[in-house]
């Protein structure tokens, strides 16, 4: 009776099993690495070792984390490139450290030379990875897998039997079976060779392809990127032109023939809170109703920009950010004349749209004495007014809407030529106007009520018309399409490294020296794991079936030798 074992190896191969070595070789795609006799290096030997030294896993990984290390400054110290104002601040601020951030490229972390020469060697490290194990796995694949060792015995999985059946039989059917379970096999003199798995190379070079393509998008997105923010008041539109920007930022080749030609007009802004429970104010829908047209000639179109829900014309996006109260204010001369008239967007303080800003008249008003002057307003706005409590508002929507003014006259400093925020009062040369007590004007005003102001000097309407705003932010940002490809070819690449294991088996079949066929199967994976001998014995049970043990079996000499256990011991070389 037949009887199937399977044998543990030594740990390495004897010396002399050069065999065993050929048919473990290649089961990666990873460089062999010679240690460098350096005493006889020379210029080309030191080039060439630099080289493997800069190609090789460790200086990468070594890489990957000093590209972190130094992304982390350009998060916490303000950038010339994102806000200039934080810049010129934090400069003010520290004048000691200001100086020694300017020499290191602390302010323009992502152009500065060091965090560049980390990228470009981190680039070549893997160029210099890919580009030879590419060809040697293209050399695997058109290859075929390398013939059985003289002693099958010494492999991790190992397993033998006798059977009647005749040789060629035992290997046309091992050689069917294999192919079936989609290894790639061939006969070779006495076996047949398989190989599988070859998707966990694919998978390794995939992913350090994706991180070349991650690299290059986010360099490319850098460079060319551009965003640019604009309030628009219900009514009013924008053109995607530089000078319609409030603020804007580009990357360094980024020109303005880069820009979309289009144009929009906000035709409504909804908005809905909910009204009650533990959520009390949060937003339920924020929509801005649009009409837009594509080019000088473009044909207006409508459509509604929501939340996560931009607008996309050419390889820009308009996203909707942010919302606001803008109030209808008119501001009469102590003759009546209209000086101002318009919707004054103001700008919110917190969740229940608080709102502040500065109304400015500078030019047009005439003082009761006929003199020249300009005015100012600083404007507190509360969509909804609860008596007793005038600091914030009690909820976001217009149910008690209320504004308060302070005035003032004198000279807002406009022409100076020093630019200020429309959003702000500079009363360094103002004057507020006093009251009958001589103190500061200050009135709350409900929608349709006026403020006039002390000794003739006009009045200040609050219209019923309360106007919404909208705040939009146009994004450019090329190659953000490459790098959401690659990053998921990273993952997939990675998840097939890591979870597909590249193995070998081997099927001998051979006359013994009493004529009864003596058949081996070996295995042998890229590094140890329970699958290879699981997956032999499967392939030997469904072979045994077709070539069945002989009565005799359990006198076989070689047999004695098995060990119960198969054991499975990585391969050797490294994996990048």
């Amino acid at each position: 009776m037949s009887e199937t074992k399977t044998s543990a190896p030594d740990s390495t191969p004897a010396a002399g099993d050069e065999d065993l070595g050929a048919a473990g070789s290649q089961l990666s795609t990873a460089p062999v690495e010679d240690a460098p006799n350096l005493p006889s290096l020379g210029v080309i030997g030191w080039a060439r070792w630099f080289w493997r030294q800069l190609t090789s896993m460790r200086v990468a990984l070594l890489l990957l984390l000093l590209l972190s290390l130094g992304a982390i400054p350009g998060s916490l110290i303000p950038q010339t490139g994102i806000d200039e104002t934080k810049v010129a601040e934090f400069r003010k601020a520290h004048e000691t450290l200001a100086p020694i951030y300017d020499k290191l490229g602390l302010f323009n972390v992502y152009s500065s030379v060091w965090f560049s020469a980390i990228y470009i060697l981190l680039f070549v490290s893997l160029i210099g990875c890919i580009v030879p194990r590419t060809w040697q796995f293209v050399g695997q694949l058109r290859g075929r897998p390398p013939g059985a060792p003289k002693r099958l015995t010494r492999l991790p999985a190992y397993t033998t039997w006798r059977t009647e059946a005749e040789p060629e039989q035992v290997r046309e059917a091992a050689l069917a079976l294999l192919k079936k379970r989609r290894f790639r096999a061939h006969l070779t003199g006495d076996a047949v060779a398989a190989e599988k798995g070859y998707l966990r190379e694919v998978g390794n070079l995939a992913f350090h392809i994706a991180l070349i393509v991650m690299l290059i998008a986010f360099a490319w997105g850098q460079l060319f990127k551009s965003e640019g923010n604009k309030l628009v008041v219900e009514g009013d539109g924008f053109s995607n032109t530089l000078t319609q920007y409030d603020d804007f930022k580009s990357g360094s080749l980024f020109t303005q023939d880069d820009l979309d030609p289009f144009s929009f007009n906000l035709k409504n802004f909804t908005g809905t809170y909910e009204a009650s429970g533990p959520n009390k104010g949060t937003p339920r829908i924020y929509k801005a109703d649009i009409s837009y047209s594509v080019g000088a000639d473009g044909k207006d179109e409508k459509t509604t920009i929501k939340v996560n829900e931009p607008l996309e014309i050419g390889d820009s996006k308009v996203y909707l950010v942010s919302h606001g109260y803008a109030p209808v204010i008119t501001i009469r001369d102590g003759k009546g004349n209209i000086v101002y008239r318009d919707a004054v967007p103001l700008l919110p303080l917190d969740g229940n749209v608080t709102s502040t800003g500065a109304i400015k008249v500078m030019d047009g008003y005439r003082n009761a004495k006929g003199e020249r002057e300009q005015l100012g307003f600083q404007a507190f706005f509360l969509p909804t007014y609860v008596k007793g409590n005038e600091l914030a508002s009690q909820f976001p929507a217009l149910l008690n809407p209320v504004i308060n003014l302070e005035a003032y006259h004198g000279d807002l400093g406009v022409d100076a030529g020093i630019p200020q925020s429309v959003y702000q009062l500079n009363k360094k040369n103002l004057k507020g106007f006093k009251d009958a007590k001589g103190a500061q004007v200050r009135e709350n005003l409900k929608p349709g009520e006026s403020m006039k102001l002390p000794n003739g000097a006009g009045t200040v309407t609050f219209e019923k018309e309360i106007k919404e705003w909208a705040g939009f932010q146009v994004a450019r940002q090329p190659g953000s399409g490459w790098a959401l490809a690659g990053s998921l070819a990273a993952i997939f690449g990675l998840a097939a490294s890591l979870f597909i294991q590249r193995r070998r088996v081997w099927v001998r079949a051979a006359t013994g020296s009493d004529g009864v066929t003596v058949v081996e199967m070996a295995g042998l994976g890229r590094s140890e794991s329970a699958k290879v001998p699981e997956e032999l014995g499967d392939l030997a049970g469904i072979l045994y079936e077709q070539a069945p043990g002989a009565p005799d079996a359990e006198d076989d000499p070689a047999e004695s030798e098995a060990s119960p256990d198969p054991q499975v011991v990585p391969a050797e070389g490294a994996e990048k």
